[in-house]
């Protein structure tokens, strides 16, 4: 029994398992092709007629003279092997397919393929079964012609830079010079590569627009189907075709016959995928609703801040309650939120798809479909177009560094080989992580990625990314069991893997030479150098890089007693970054939030959260250190840790508990059993109630944090190019330094407050405080008069030309400006308070104001947390 879908007949094939599948949202015309490899040994294109009466395995071959690439080349090499690269372009003109671009629309005019083709029928590049055998799929039959009008300022013409010397990098780090063979070499590769795609692709445009060829596209002529999968040896579209009734559950699947037997799988260049309730494996779904249905975005996308504040978060723990929230609701509930905390960026975790839920978002198993689990791509695209009306960016935490292991829903095995996207062996797969490793030195896997990182900018607007992983991709031992010195004999040698880093190059062109406002920040904690160089200076390209090595040195200190931090070791750590290499800095993220790790405010206030946060209740000594350390040590990491600042969501109040992922008892090989939580979402929530209560000491610290945002938007210190540490005192424990035009003052002492404490600077005049940790509005002791003026007094001190007398309590942080420029904004109006959901905690009233005097009469003991091994 057959089917007929726009001329074509599809054989009805009983499904092997209700899995991986395809399920058309819009139930027009229709056409499909595939791109597969029918001998291995053959580098020869062929075209695969479908026939009226007959199964796939009966269709009838023609075959083309064309080769893609040299006989010989095997698909395993890698990109910088020397490939001498065919031109691909046909001159006969009946094998051109021209695009016309009018705005952000695509129409094809697509002709026959087939020099035999007598009568036209049948032989639309559209209605073919295209059979590569080559790793580039490219019909090469067929040429394009692009033509290109632009009818708004969205369409302007997109413009990558040309390569440069690669030379510049010498002159910043002149300590490089020793490593001049490998990186000439890396930058010979990059500029080798860029032009076998100039040369073959038509430039890094058109190669990073594959999915406007592969996976489901529209033209004016059906629908088409295309895929690359050299291990398959046939291929065919299944399942209930039924006429495209819009209101019925139809199914379908790429199904080939591979190496490995039979196989199912999901399209990999599949838009949108869904877990049908009750079920495991995921369905594929051609998502293409009606032009009167589509989200049309209606706002400008912000021009990129000078300096970031991010705010990172993740859709489906954002809520309250205890389920998997929503992009409608994210966007109505906590993209205000964000805006009015001062935060000018959002960074949205686990948006590609991924079976997994637990994973974070890391296993990624369909690199273009936003996740379904919180609602349709229109719904996403309604929520970054919310986001830009605040003015927030939004970047999107984006995973090429590895992919699932899944071979039910994912890229492994997709063509039933192991070498299809990835490494085969132990190279293909990270042993950590369980999951599987791209092989960047594959032509086609260069056009996914690159053409991925295009998708989400281009169709969804993303402002830019966080790319995850990055260490791993850049070394061959993935930076595990590896401490990086510093030496650079750890960056420049046999470990790093280079197809990968000249990828990392590659994207930074397509996003920036495409997108000159996005942003791209890495996470390496290497400290690769040149990592965040323009890639024509010879660098890797990045914007920023994450600063993870300030995090790990707070949890380090945490576990320390008070008496045991060690001023110059802050300072050292926040500071150590390359020179113009710009940072972001974050003192915790959602890697300290997991489970069997914890928060900063859980290391410092550890079971205490649970009984002593109300202001009704007495405090406790863990409790006060705990809540004035923490606006420390995010202040100070702000201060001197970076260009850019990051904070997970609800670690802004101090989030109590960690993130837990609702899961099942996992049970080992060896027969040991993981304990599961019952599928609960009682962890996988944020507590916002919390922070919004103003009878909880969890709004103190909230309102800190907004005051520190809006501190930096409004003087701009952590991009000022003025930074000057004029005190480290390890037997006082006070750190002083400039940003800017500011003058910060850190007190890390237990008891000691220090009356007439004098501090150095650079500009005379009045100096005012405009942001103190003490505070009663942010839970502090109001030890210090807000209206109080310091003035300077000539001569050097501590390196500075002034210097002027403060007052410096215990555990406190003082912000001071001069007085011209530190005039009160408008009272910054406090987040909105929501309905609380049912607390549990409850906590104490406020100490008496403890006397000005240079130490405490009582001297107490200093408070040591209490900490779990």
């Amino acid at each position: 029994m057959v089917y007929t879908v726009s001329g074509i007949q599809f054989p009805s094939v009983p499904s092997l398992q209700k899995s991986s599948q395809l399920s058309f949202y819009d139930r027009r015309s229709a056409s499909f092709s595939f791109l597969l490899n029918r001998n291995s040994f053959s580098r020869k294109s062929l075209a695969v007629k479908c026939s009226h009466d007959s199964d796939l395995s009966s269709s009838s071959v023609a075959e083309s003279d064309k080769v893609l690439i040299p006989q010989g080349h095997d698909n395993s090499s890698t990109t910088t092997d020397e490939v001498e690269a065919p031109d691909i372009t046909s001159e006969d003109p009946q094998k051109i397919q021209e695009f016309t671009m009018k705005g952000e629309k695509i129409d094809y005019e697509a002709v026959s393929t087939d020099k035999d083709d007598k009568d036209g029928q049948g032989h639309v590049l559209s209605s073919h079964v295209d059979v590569d055998t080559n790793t580039q799929a490219e019909n090469t039959s067929v040429s394009i012609n692009k033509k290109v009008k632009v009818e708004s300022e969205e369409a302007r013409p997109k413009i990558i830079a040309p390569p440069g010397t690669g030379h510049k990098i010498y002159e910043i780090d002149p300590s490089l010079q020793a490593h001049r063979a490998h990186l000439d070499f890396r930058y010979g590769q990059y500029k080798r590569l860029l032009e076998e795609i100039n040369k073959n692709e038509g430039g890094l445009d058109a190669f990073s627009r594959g999915y406007e060829k592969f996976g489901f596209t529209r033209s004016a002529t059906g629908i088409t189907y295309r895929e690359w999968a050299p291990g398959a040896t046939s291929a065919a579209l299944i399942g209930d075709f039924n006429n495209w009734n819009p209101n019925a559950d139809v199914m379908t699947r790429i199904r080939m016959e591979t190496p490995s037997g039979i196989k199912d799988s999901i399209p990999a260049w599949i838009k949108f995928s869904v877990q049908a309730p009750g079920e495991i494996p995921y369905n594929g779904i051609y998502y293409d609703p009606p032009e009167e249905e589509k989200y049309v975005f209606k706002y400008p996308q912000p021009k990129r801040p000078k300096s970031l504040r991010i705010y990172e978060s993740h859709v489906g723990m954002s809520s309250p309650e205890p389920k998997i929230n929503t992009y409608v609701n994210f966007r109505d509930e906590v993209l205000p939120r964000i805006k009015r905390l001062g935060y000018n960026a959002v960074q949205i975790m686990a948006i590609q798809e991924h079976s997994y839920y637990a994973s974070f978002g890391y296993h990624v198993t369909n690199f273009f479909a936003p996740s379904s689990r919180f609602g349709t791509p229109d719904d996403l695209k309604s929520l970054i177009d919310k986001a830009h009306e605040l003015g927030l960016l939004v970047l999107m935490d984006i995973v090429h560094s590895h992919a699932s292991n899944n071979t039910l829903d994912g890229l492994n095995m997709f063509d039933g080989t192991d070498t299809h996207y990835f490494h085969g062996g132990s190279r293909g797969y990270h042993w950590m992580w369980d999951s599987r490793l791209f092989n960047y030195g594959s032509w086609e896997v260069l056009r996914y990625l690159l053409s991925n990182a295009r998708w989400w900018l281009e169709e969804y607007k993303f402002d830019g990314f966080r790319f995850d992983g990055v260490t791993s991709m850049m070394y061959t031992h993935h930076g595990l069991g590896v401490g990086f010195t510093g030496n650079y004999n750890e960056y420049f040698g046999f470990a790093t893997d280079v197809d990968a880093v000249v990828y990392l190059m590659l994207v930074n062109d397509v996003i920036h030479g495409l997108f000159p406002e996005a942003v791209t920040i890495g996470e390496d904690v290497s400290g690769m150098p040149t990592f965040c160089l323009p890639t024509q200076d010879g660098g890797v390209g990045f914007d920023y890089r994450l600063h993870m090595a300030i995090a790990d040195k707070w949890i380090e200190i945490l576990k320390k007693k008070d008496e045991d931090w060690e001023m110059g070791d802050i300072v050292h750590t926040l500071t150590n970054r390359r020179w113009l290499e710009k940072c972001v800095a974050y003192a915790e993220s959602h890697d300290q939030a997991l489970v069997g790790d914890k928060t900063i405010a859980f290391w410092l206030m550890d079971k205490d959260m649970y009984d002593f946060m109300a202001l009704d209740r007495p405090s406790t000594p863990l409790i006060d250190r705990g809540i004035a350390l923490h606006k420390m040590i995010r202040l100070i990491t702000m201060g001197l840790g970076g260009e850019g600042y990051l904070n997970f969501m609800g670690n802004e109040f101090g989030h109590p508990e960690w993130i837990d992922f609702p899961r099942g008892d996992q049970h080992l090989p060896t027969g040991a059993v993981i304990p599961g939580n019952n599928y609960s979402y009682d962890k996988c929530r944020r507590r916002f109630d919390l922070g919004d209560a103003d009878y909880l000491r969890y709004r103190g610290m909230q309102e800190f944090d907004q005051a520190m945002q809006h501190l930096e938007e409004r003087f701009g210190f952590m991009t000022s190019e003025h930074q000057y540490i004029s005190r480290k005192h390890e037997g006082d424990k006070v750190i002083v330094f400039e940003r800017g035009k500011l003058v910060f003052v850190f007190n890390f002492h237990w008891y000691n407050s220090y009356s007439d404490y004098r501090v150095g600077c650079l500009n005379p005049g009045k100096y005012k405080i405009v942001l103190d940790s003490d505070d009663p509005l942010f839970g502090g002791f109001n030890r210090l008069n807000p209206t109080a003026e310091y003035f300077t007094s000539d001569g050097w001190y501590d390196g500075r030309p002034r210097s002027f007398l403060v007052y410096a309590p215990s555990r406190t942080a003082v912000v001071y400006a001069l007085a011209d420029e530190a005039e009160p904004e408008p009272t910054l109006k406090p987040v909105e308070v929501l309905k609380p959901v049912e607390v549990l905690v409850m906590e104490p009233e406020l100490e008496p104001e403890p006397k000005q005097v240079l130490e405490s009469e009582s001297k107490p003991e200093p408070v040591e947390a209490e900490v779990e091994p």
